[in-house]
């Protein structure tokens, strides 16, 4: 059975979790992290902007890059193509909400079609030497709950680990994850299962552990401007005290997040996607609304120091 590295992921988040983040999350304490979405039909036309979703750092391992399609033949070429990039795992998507995936035939999509999903695993699992994981949702709607089958049939296909997201499709991503599906499919594999929903602090982190019996949790959205979620999860579990980190210290690992996205795809690029993550760093911050809106207008390092210096000086702290 697969070991899994830890009881911490790093959830995958198209456009959001890039290299940059990754590491980040990693060094505050993930144990795990997986790539943003690649494109299956883009690795099998020779595509060379996928190579920036799937290129790993030894700082950010162990992670799994994580693809898409619903073409069997296609998902092994990519899977095999991407091995260049030593990823410790290759993990199949099979859970993405959005309408623009969804409606191509892939992520949460296949999960209307089992059959397919395990020919996928299958082809992909042959394809490769190392792990071959699996993320899904509750299913497609409250109509077609079928989680536990699937995760049964891609088992039974070769998967080495499954993560469930406790909602449905419909769902996307309000009300509340049904940790009872979670459990179920635990209790029907023998293989691993990562639980995925609504984890936020050590409460939730705690409640999902108990609740379902997973052998690791993931985390989404609740790292997005708090990489520091690891730390404070990380010492929970291991019995030690926890220290939240201070505006300047919040400032000055948003400044090297953003100093390594503008490094790896360079500052006009970084800059811009970097805008959002601002807006999360500065979250519950005095003065956080009209910095916000300032972000906008970013386009280099030089602004975004700027910026820094007035949050400090907003919220009566200096940089450290």
């Amino acid at each position: 059975m697969l070991k899994l590295p830890g009881k911490i992921a790093l959830a995958p988040m198209a456009g959001v979790t890039d290299r940059a983040f990754r590491e980040i999350c990693m060094e505050f304490g993930a144990d795990y992290c997986i790539t943003e979405m690649v494109s299956s039909k883009a690795v099998e036309q020779g595509n060379k902007k996928t190579d920036e979703y799937a290129r790993l750092s030894e700082k950010e391992q162990p992670a799994a890059i994580q693809i898409f399609g619903d073409d069997p033949k296609a998902m092994a070429y990519c899977a095999e193509n991407l091995l260049r990039f030593s990823p410790w795992a290759i993990d199949i998507n099979m859970g993405c909400p959005a309408p623009k995936i969804a409606s191509s035939g892939g992520g949460a999509n296949l999960m209307r079609q089992p059959e397919l999903c395990g020919r996928i695993v299958r082809a992909v699992s042959r394809a490769v030497p190392i792990p071959v994981t699996v993320k899904i949702r509750k299913g497609w709607d409250e109509n077609s709950v079928n989680a536990v089958d699937i995760a049964k049939i891609c088992e039974e296909a070769g998967a080495s680990a499954i993560t469930v997201h406790g909602r449905t499709r419909a769902q996307m991503y309000s009300g509340q994850a049904d940790y009872d599906i979670i459990r179920r499919v635990k209790e029907a594999v023998s293989v691993p299962v990562i639980g995925n929903g609504d984890v936020k602090d050590t409460v939730s982190a705690q409640r999902l552990f108990d609740e379902t019996g997973c052998d690791m949790i993931m985390i989404g959205r609740a790292a997005q401007g708090n990489p520091w979620i690891f730390r404070e999860l990380s010492a929970y579990f291991k019995g030690e005290a926890y220290l939240a980190p201070g505006v300047p210290e919040r400032m000055t690992v948003m400044r090297e997040h953003v100093s390594r996205m503008c490094e790896y795809k360079g500052e006009k690029l970084g800059i811009r996607e970097a805008r959002k993550h601002f807006a999360w760093y500065l979250h519950s911050l005095r003065g956080a609304a009209a910095f916000r809106r300032e972000a906008v207008g970013m386009n280099t390092l030089s602004d975004l120091d700027s910026l820094i210096e007035r949050v400090l000086k907003e919220n009566g702290e200096t940089a450290t």
